[in-house]
């Protein structure tokens, strides 16, 4: 009960904290096609009570995003906690920072991302990656957009193989990615990336993400947003699903 508690404490002071964000940028703009920042604030998540049992998970990110002329920079930050009567279930953090730079054309693009993760569900104590790659606009017209990207990443590893036993190692994986998203006018946003990443000594050495989200303009600023979000790291045979729902704070600026 007392976790139960926490929760709706929590989910009380993240709304207290995004309206207090929009009071302190009182004069909103909406979305322009000249746009040159913008930060995402959501705060989702899920709470299960019954007689006999309690759980609950939660899922905060913050998004910022810089876009120039010829280049895209995008960071991306998440923390999910999750617990059952029986224990944490989820303690999960993650950090991303990718990079495209746009040659005259925007059809072929150059990428690169710097990221860290370290997951209690997946087994993973600390994870970094870096890497290097092309990417191509199969489609780039309003209202939807497909991508394909792939290229070199290095990965940096500390991992539970099983409970006690521990495994640090590093590899060269190639990374692929598909990305899609939708729109209707300035009221409904699909966004959709799966990737796969394998390691090149290792065959039975993959990781498999995806990550959907459908996002509903409730007033200006103020969205509602639903999450599915599945992670699989093959090496410790792991994976997480996990599904959420709350509200989100989309500023333009």
């Amino acid at each position: 009960m007392q976790s139960v508690q926490y929760v709706i404490k929590f989910i009380l002071s993240t709304l207290c904290f995004l309206l207090l964000f929009h009071v302190a940028h009182a004069q909103d703009t909406l979305r322009r096609q000249d746009s040159s920042y913008s930060i995402h604030i959501a705060s989702t998540g899920s709470i299960n009570n019954t007689e006999s049992s309690a759980s609950y998970l939660l899922n905060n990110a913050v998004n910022f995003s810089m876009k120039k002329k010829h280049s895209l920079l995008d960071f991306n930050n998440s923390w999910v906690y999750g617990a059952q009567q029986t224990g944490l279930t989820n303690n999960d953090v993650s950090s991303l920072l990718d990079f495209n730079i746009y040659p005259a054309s925007r059809r072929f693009y150059y990428w690169g991302l710097a990221s860290y993760l370290s997951s209690f569900s997946l087994k993973i104590n600390n994870q970094y990656q870096a890497g290097l790659g092309l990417a191509y606009n199969i489609l780039d017209k309003q209202p939807i957009s497909l991508n394909v990207s792939d290229g070199i990443v290095y990965d940096q590893s500390d991992i539970y193989l099983q409970d006690s036993v521990r495994d640090r190692y590093n590899t060269f994986r190639n990374s692929l990615r598909v990305m899609l998203t939708m729109r209707y006018r300035d009221l409904i946003a699909f966004h959709g990336t799966a990737f796969y990443q394998n390691s090149f000594s290792l065959s039975t050495d993959y990781i498999v993400k995806a990550d959907l989200g459908l996002d509903f303009k409730v007033y200006r600023w103020l969205h509602f947003t639903t999450a599915f979000i599945y992670n699989r790291f093959n090496r410790t045979q792991r994976e997480n699903v996990l599904f959420t729902y709350g509200l989100s704070v989309v500023r333009y600026f």
